[in-house]
């Protein structure tokens, strides 16, 4: 694989979106991840940054934008660093959008 992407499953794992690497490919596999709006169809599926990656768990639904590619599995504070969180932007407009025209 080139040097400026990386499997959808392992970057997954280093982001921390599952506690292993074949729970993130289980994800992929029963269809809760989107890259760019369409659904992961492997595991090795190509990630580069600027994709926007779609997680759809039982816990929430998170929508990201890849920042960076990990080198490896660290704290969950240097994971945060892989990507910017678009839920947070989502949910304000979604706020703004009920609230109606001012």
């Amino acid at each position: 694989m080139r040097a400026d992407r990386q499997r959808l499953d392992k970057w997954l794992w280093f982001a921390r979106f599952a506690k292993t690497r074949s729970l993130a490919a289980r994800l992929i596999a029963d269809g809760f991840v989107r890259v760019n709006g369409q659904r992961a169809d492997a595991p090795s599926k190509a990630l580069a940054v600027g994709d926007v990656v779609t997680v759809a768990a039982q816990h929430g639904t998170a929508a990201v934008r890849v920042v960076d590619l990990g080198l490896r599995r660290g704290p969950a504070p240097e994971a945060r660093l892989l990507y910017a969180d678009l839920s947070a932007d989502l949910s304000a407009d979604r706020l703004a959008d009920e609230a109606g025209p001012r």
